[in-house]
């Protein structure tokens, strides 16, 4: 242990028995340390990229930045999804610059012409037939695991990834208390009824945090607290397995003056019917379900102190096609992000002062985002 790291030890061990200790600031802050959050956080988990439905139609790609790679999410001839690293085999050219687009069969290199097909293979490059010992598939593009799921495509850099059900939907039903409880809701046959994306000048474990934890709830989100009264009380719905927070009396749907929603999801039980439910996913998706629709939160941290936050709604097809207001709905969590957000900016300026060298402290309900520190010292250190 560090000098610094003994301090904190004999802090934390002062505590009194209803606080817990934080991450210390540098966390928030320190360059070296996000780099290896990227490396051995975001490049070797599952991490949620695209909505599958932004590229429906072979030829259609969008490119992410996962951790330290760029990553090109395309459709297959055949409709399948594939994904592989922007970097062509040859000299290492950036193959792709465009955030989205279309390609006809195939992406070529603008430095030296080696073209891959959909699929990664190398279909074509100058001079290439007098190399008969190239391998094509060998030195097509590096391929990027995927998985799709809720309507999402997921990817995982590692060369050999973790188990999905061990890891993002065990994160769900930690959670719901059951990996079936999602089902109803169909996240996977939704359509996008509105995104917004957020720059927020914070470190992404401050939007986790935040999300984590309703004790600020009362403070600074008054149309939260109003249409679900419990979260005033401090007490997030993640605090407690299974529990979604209920609806006010007179609240009619999840909008931001509590007036009548849209048309209720299908397959959502009487049981999940007039609830909230918030469910992380490690290491960047917030999934909120609403008897109405859904929204999801993934995050691409772009810096120690910087995020990139892309907010989808997710309602019945049928309610998007036929132009239904989504206003109230979608105000209603936009003012909550914003909300967040602001909070998040006003701490990360605060974490490179020697008054938080050490961190801060944990309330007993927000203890279980300790878990959380927990989960990213043992990957980073």
């Amino acid at each position: 242990m560090t000098t610094s790291e003994l301090s904190a030890a004999a802090a934390s061990e002062a505590l009194p028995a209803s606080l817990r200790e934080t991450l210390p600031g540098r966390y928030y802050t320190d360059p070296t340390i996000f780099t290896a959050e990227q490396a051995l956080i975001f490049e070797t988990g599952w991490f949620c990229a695209v909505l599958a439905a932004d590229i429906p139609d072979p030829g259609n790609f969008e490119t992410v930045e996962v951790g330290r790679e760029s990553v090109i999410v395309a459709r297959g001839r055949g409709g399948e999804i594939h994904a592989y690293l922007n970097v062509c085999r040859h000299r290492g050219a950036r193959l792709c610059t465009q955030d989205k687009g279309s390609v006809r069969r195939s992406f070529q290199c603008p430095y030296h012409a080696w073209t891959y097909g959909l699929d990664g293979k190398l279909t074509a490059a100058p001079n290439l037939t007098q190399m008969p010992d190239i391998d094509r598939v060998e030195f097509g593009l590096h391929p990027v695991h995927v998985r799709e799921w809720l309507g999402y495509v997921w990817l995982c850099l590692a060369e050999a990834p973790p188990s999905f059900s061990d890891t993002v939907i065990a994160d769900v039903a930690g959670r719901l208390g059951s990996p079936d409880a999602i089902v109803g809701y169909q996240v996977a046959d939704l359509a996008l009824g509105r995104r917004i994306t957020y720059d927020v000048a914070a470190n992404w474990k401050q939007i986790v945090e935040n999300f984590m934890e309703c004790y600020h709830c009362g403070t600074i989100h008054p149309e939260l607290t109003e249409v679900l009264p419990e979260f005033a009380d401090g007490l997030a719905a993640q605090y407690f397995v299974g529990h979604g927070a209920e609806f006010g009396p007179d609240v009619a749907g999840f909008t931001v003056d509590g007036s009548e929603g849209l048309e209720r999801l299908p397959g959502v039980g009487a049981d999940q019917d007039r609830r909230y439910y918030a469910i992380t996913v490690r290491p960047q998706v917030f999934v909120n379900l609403v008897p109405d629709h859904v929204v999801l939160h993934r995050m691409f941290p772009v810096s120690a102190e910087r995020t990139i936050v892309r907010c989808d709604w997710l309602y019945l097809p049928g309610v998007v096609a036929s132009g239904a207001d989504l206003d109230r709905s979608v105000e209603l969590f936009d003012r909550v992000n914003r909300q967040d957000f602001d909070a998040c900016e006003r701490c990360q300026v605060s974490m490179d002062s020697r008054s938080y060298a050490r961190g801060g402290v944990l309330v007993p309900s927000e203890h279980h985002i300790g878990e959380f520190h927990d989960w990213v010292r043992e990957r980073v250190g």
